[in-house]
Formats: C-alpha cells, sequence, structure tokens
C-alpha cells in the first residue's frame, strides 16, 4: 500500500529491497532519499487543481520516460500547498468526516490515511506515520492512565467485545445481523448514560469504512442549523457524484429544537442520508413524531452489575492491576522490583459496579481516579505496593445513588410507581418511590397535585375525607415548601395508602366520556320538562312544562330525566 502512505516505515522499506516509490509521482528511488525527495515534491500544486490532469516533469527528473498522473485536490475541501494527505481539514463546530480507503479510487477526490487508533476514535482519520512501529508504547502505569479518560481508552471496537446489551445486540438478533451484514437503517438510540450508545456508533463507523460509506458526527450540543445543511449538502455530492452513502450519527440528538429536526425528514425518506441519533431523554416527548416513525427506536437499558464486573475486569486487566480476593493479603514487594505494584481489592470492584449505577464511564472513570490518587499519596510505592480498597472506590466516585430528571423518562417512572404502590396499599413503597422523587429534587407541589387526583380516582367515595387530606396537603406544601414539607407529603401517603379503595366514581365518568366519544349522530337534546324557563316566550314554547318538583313530593317521583334516546343506559 505504498500508493496511500505517506511515509513508509524500515520495515515496509525492505519489503521492496530499499527501493520505495514516492505517492506523489510515484518515482522509485533508494531509501535514503525518499524524505528528500517528498520535502521538494510537496511543495509543487497540482496543476489547476483538475483531478487527473498531467503536467509536464522536470528535465531534470529521471523518470524513465514513464508520464505521471498527479492526484487531485479534495474538491470539497480547502485547496492547500501541502498534498492533502498530510492536510486534513478540521471544522470546530461542524461535521468532522472519515473517507473509507475506498474513496481514493472514485475519482481521486477524497484522501485519507487507513490508519486508525486502535482505542481511538472510529470516525477520525490518522496519517500513518503518527502509528510508526518506532513509536513509544506506555510501559508504566502512569503512562497508561495519562492522556486520554479510561472509558475512552476501554471503548470496545468491535460488536464481540460490545457487552450488556444482549436483548438487542445478542447473537441472531435482527440489529446485530444488519450490522454485519453493513445495511444499516436510520435508528435511534435511546438509554442512560454510560450504556454505550456512543460506542456502538464508532462500532458502526469502523464497518461504514468496510462498506465504502462515510460516516459523519454532529453534536447537537454545538451544531447549527447552517452545519447540518452543509452536511446534507455534502452528502448529496457524495450520492450523485461518487455513489456512496452518507451515515450520519447525532449525538444529544434531543438538544435539537424542531427546525434542526425538521431539517433531516426529506433526506432521512430519499435516503440520502442513514440517520443514527443518540439520546438519554424519551424519543416520543423530545423527537419530532414526523422523523420519528421514519427510524427505528434501539432501546438500550442500563448495564447489569454483572457486565460492569466484566467491564472492570477487562479495565484492570489493561492496565496490569492485580486483584486481591476476599481474606487475601497482600504480600510486600521484593527490593529488586522497579515497577510499583498495584492491587484491587474484589470487594471494592464490586461496590464500584454496584455504586456506577449501570454508567460504564462512570465506572471505569471512577477506577481511573481512585487509581491516579493512590499512586500520588503513596510515599514508597515500590517498596510497600498499593492496595485500593473500598473506601478509596467510594471516595474516588463521589456521587449520588439517585439519578433523577425533573423532566425526563425518570420522573415519569417515579410518579407511576408511586401512584401504583398506593393503589395497591403498600405503605413501604410509597414511601419509598416519595423519597426518591423528592431527595432527587422533585417540585413538592407536584406531588400534592398528584396526590389531589389520586383521592377522587383510586378513592373516591370509598373515603371522601381522602379528596379534603390531600387539598390541605397542598396548601401546606404550598406555605412552607421544602425540605420542611417533605413529612407532610409523607402523611398524606401514607394515609391513601392505608384508605379503602373504590374506583366507582372513575369507572362511571369514563363510560360516560366513551358514550359521548362513540355516539353517531348529532346528540339528542335536553328534555324540554328539564329546560330552564326564565322567560314568557320559553314557558311558551313549553321549557319546564311538567317537571316535578321533588321537594313538594313525599313520595319519590318517577320522572324520566335521559333523553328519549338514553333511556336504559346506566353508567354506575
Amino acid at each position: 500500500m505504498a500508493q496511500s502512505a505517506g511515509v513508509l516505515s524500515t520495515s515496509q522499506v525492505g519489503s521492496f529491497d530499499n527501493k520505495v516509490q514516492c505517492p506523489v509521482c510515484r518515482l522509485e528511488m533508494a531509501a535514503g532519499q525518499i524524505n528528500s525527495h517528498l520535502d521538494s515534491c510537496l511543495q509543487e500544486k497540482p496543476v489547476g487543481g483538475v483531478p487527473g490532469k498531467k503536467r509536464r516533469l522536470n528535465p531534470n527528473e529521471k523518470t524513465g520516460g514513464i508520464e505521471v498522473n498527479h492526484p487531485a485536490v479534495n474538491p470539497l475541501g480547502p485547496v492547500g500547498s501541502t498534498f492533502p494527505l498530510f492536510n486534513k481539514s478540521r471544522t470546530p463546530n461542524g461535521p468532522s468526516e472519515c473517507a473509507s480507503p475506498s474513496s481514493r479510487k472514485q475519482g481521486g477526490s477524497v484522501f485519507c490515511a487507513e490508519a486508525l487508533h486502535s482505542q481511538g476514535d472510529d470516525s477520525t482519520c490518522l496519517p500513518q506515520h503518527s502509528l510508526s512501529p518506532d513509536a513509544k508504547k506506555p510501559n508504566n502505569l502512569s503512562e497508561k492512565l495519562d492522556g486520554k479518560p479510561l472509558a475512552d481508552k476501554m471503548r470496545p471496537t468491535t460488536l464481540n467485545n460490545y457487552m450488556g446489551q444482549n436483548k438487542v445486540l445478542g447473537e441472531n438478533t435482527m440489529l446485530r445481523n444488519l450490522l454485519q451484514a453493513n445495511d444499516i437503517p436510520s435508528i435511534i438510540l435511546w438509554g442512560p448514560p454510560g450504556c454505550g450508545k456512543t460506542t456502538l456508533a464508532h462500532i458502526i463507523a469502523k464497518n461504514a469504512q468496510k462498506s465504502s460509506s462515510r460516516f459523519v458526527t454532529l453534536s447537537a450540543t454545538s451544531a447549527s442549523t447552517s452545519d447540518v445543511r452543509e452536511f446534507i449538502k455534502q452528502a448529496q455530492n457524495e450520492q450523485r457524484l461518487f455513489k456512496r452513502k452518507t451515515i450520519l450519527f447525532v449525538d444529544e440528538i434531543h438538544r435539537f429544537n424542531k427546525m434542526q429536526q425538521d431539517t433531516f425528514l426529506p433526506h432521512v425518506e430519499c435516503g440520502t442520508i442513514t440517520l443514527i441519533g443518540a439520546t438519554t431523554e424519551n424519543p416520543s416527548f423530545q423527537v419530532n413524531t414526523a422523523l420519528l416513525s421514519r427510524c427505528r427506536v434501539i432501546v438500550l437499558e442500563k448495564l447489569s452489575v454483572e457486565a460492569m464486573e466484566t467491564i472492570l475486569m477487562r479495565a484492570v486487566d489493561s492496565l496490569g492491576l492485580k486483584v486481591l480476593k476476599d481474606g487475601e493479603q497482600l504480600v510486600g514487594s521484593s527490593s529488586d522490583v522497579s515497577e510499583t505494584s498495584v492491587y484491587v481489592e474484589e470487594k471494592a470492584l464490586t461496590t464500584l459496579a454496584h455504586l456506577c449505577d449501570g454508567d460504564a464511564r462512570t465506572g471505569l472513570n471512577g477506577l481511573q481516579l481512585s487509581v491516579q490518587a493512590s499512586l500520588a499519596a503513596e510515599k514508597d510505592p515500590i517498596k510497600q505496593g498499593i492496595v485500593i480498597k473500598e473506601e478509596h472506590i467510594k471516595e474516588g466516585l463521589q456521587r449520588s445513588h439517585i439519578l433523577y430528571d425533573r423532566a425526563g423518562e425518570e420522573h415519569y417512572n417515579c410518579i407511576s410507581a408511586l401512584h401504583k404502590s398506593m393503589r395497591g396499599s403498600d405503605k413501604n413503597a410509597s414511601l419509598y418511590w416519595l423519597g426518591r422523587m423528592l431527595e432527587g429534587g422533585e417540585d413538592p407541589l407536584y406531588v400534592a397535585r398528584r396526590l389531589v387526583r389520586f383521592a377522587s380516582e383510586d378513592i373516591g367515595l370509598a373515603d371522601p375525607q381522602a379528596l379534603t387530606q390531600a387539598v390541605s396537603t397542598y396548601q401546606a406544601c404550598h406555605f412552607i415548601g421544602m425540605p420542611e414539607c417533605d413529612v407532610i407529603l409523607a402523611q398524606c401517603v401514607m394515609y391513601m395508602a392505608c384508605a379503602p379503595k373504590s374506583v366507582t366514581v372513575y369507572s362511571a365518568y369514563n363510560k360516560v366520556k366513551n358514550c359521548l366519544k362513540n355516539h353517531k349522530g348529532p346528540l339528542p337534546p335536553v328534555p324540554l320538562h328539564l329546560r330552564n324557563a326564565p322567560t314568557k316566550l320559553m314557558k311558551g314554547l313549553g321549557y319546564g312544562k311538567g317537571y316535578k318538583y321533588n321537594p313538594n313530593f313525599s313520595e319519590p317521583v318517577e320522572q324520566d330525566y335521559m333523553p328519549e334516546e338514553m333511556k336504559g343506559v346506566t353508567f354506575v
């Protein structure tokens, strides 16, 4: 692959008997002359910037009669004085792209190094000389922990190493088969933080290179509507000129407003782009219905404790740490050992797997921080060794266990759990879900309003005092607010859970609504004897005629109160 590489390593040179070929003018020369030749050769612009245009060689260049066809400048990128292979354009807030290796064969319009960093972003192109065999590899723990966060270094690059989503990406599942066949539909990845949405997008990016697709990443937190339109324009050019499919990954797609989301609609519909969106919010509320109907929603669940333990053990092995089993004692390090021995208690890993609540990013970065802090605090680590204990993990994590979003999915999940627990007369569960909401920052007046509704919907006439209790609770919360009103809400919740239940009123009124909704034709008029007659004209028309005033009778009055067409219909 000498024609696509910028600089050849020593091992590559040897494979050509110390002869290498210039990737610009394709002259063969001794390996020792290639660097100086490239310096002079790269100073010359391609003539006119026209793809495939040939130039007349300098008489001093000995080519043996070979006519050189210079590579073209990328028509979609900036034209510079250097060869595009070594000058990759980057836009801070706009789309970033990586052309697949096969794109160099389609008119020579896009050039990209083939090498990818083994643990880096799969959608980013890197010059091949940056991955030279002579590059220094981290040889101790401190160097391994430096640079990018551990969560990014440990990001899987294949589906086989992708953990914790067997329900949607297990063997023989529909999505896995589509990804392996490089037939990717437009999808919305919905799941909590750290469950693997971005990692899955990186895996798709790597597969896209094999299928000659163009993969582009946009961040909804920084991209503007103009960036989206520019990307759409490039995608249309790629499809028209090179017949290349474009895959767009939009991280935090719920941050895009309605106008930005509408920009994607016609292009997803006609296949110009394949959209992959990632969101932590319920797409039913945050993504336009029209766009949602054109995408398949993939629900990713938070990682299980078992999956987190597997991910953490993989990181421990990568860092070269040693695991201390329960009850196992640390053996002192010998004096001739120059490398620090770092141990981590098995109990500490188990605790971390539980505390991170299914968030792999939090778990891995918490492990990294604990190790770095222990290395910095130990006075003589080589002699004594370092042990990462459970208290180090808890201190390094420093996070609340309560994951709650007042405007997100967890908000609706918790209020639904509270309502159903009170309906089931479970006092303990009712108090637990109330605590989850209040300690997570929920508005107490919102909870109080829901209790007012519950008093009539689920208790009703079985205990009419429940409504009075709920209204008093709302007023008390309005007077004093949090945190003092927490016990008032707890009192009301326990009252509701212990009260007898009746849905007679709730069910009866639902029947009325269904009756009115499903009635065919115009609604029947009010019977004349039930109408009000405040004027002589209305009395002359028969309004109120024949009405029997019930207090005037000592016995029950037989009188029709339903319209003639509704006789015999009951709701209770």
